[in-house]
């Protein structure tokens, strides 16, 4: 099992649905992959289209447990007063460039525009995303074993 930094750029959104009837919408997005959930920063000049430009990680495992290998995207709108208000989501599955990541020690999709679709699957905007994985470099050789042997340091 490789143990690595699964990393989403997050860029952009274009055209975003207004979940409400009155102002402008504050954009921000929530990504959900294994259980973990991260944010991004709340745009507040964007509107509906924002720019974020934020850098979201988290651990990831491959082959890990589960075989859900995806990052549910979710475009939210920032309410001071109430709740929050989804405006819609995205799936992004990433089962192949975890492969890819553990065979040569990292990969990357491109920045690549997503649809964001509302409950009932109908198109309410874009957002532009990349996402790599990176494979952690084993530091020092405390407890590795060569040939059958355990290196350990004596001071």
């Amino acid at each position: 099992m490789a143990v690595g930094i699964l990393e989403v750029d997050v860029i952009s959104g274009k055209g975003l649905k207004r979940s409400e009837f009155f102002g402008k919408i504050d954009p921000y997005v929530e990504i959900h992959y294994k259980g973990q959930t991260r944010k991004s920063s709340v745009d507040k000049d964007g509107g509906r289209n924002p720019t974020w430009n934020d850098k979201l990680k988290w651990r990831a495992e491959f082959p890990g447990s589960g075989g859900d290998y995806k990052l549910i995207v979710k475009v939210m709108d920032h309410d001071t007063f109430s709740a929050d208000d989804p405006i819609g989501e995205a799936t992004i599955y990433v089962k192949e460039l975890l492969e890819m990541g553990v065979e040569k020690g990292t990969a990357e999709l491109r920045p690549t525009k997503y649809n964001v679709v509302d409950t009932d699957l109908s198109f309410v905007g874009e957002i532009l995303l990349g996402v790599s994985y990176s494979v952690m470099q084993d530091r020092g050789m405390d407890g590795e074993e060569f040939g059958g042997w355990k290196h350990s340091q004596f001071d």
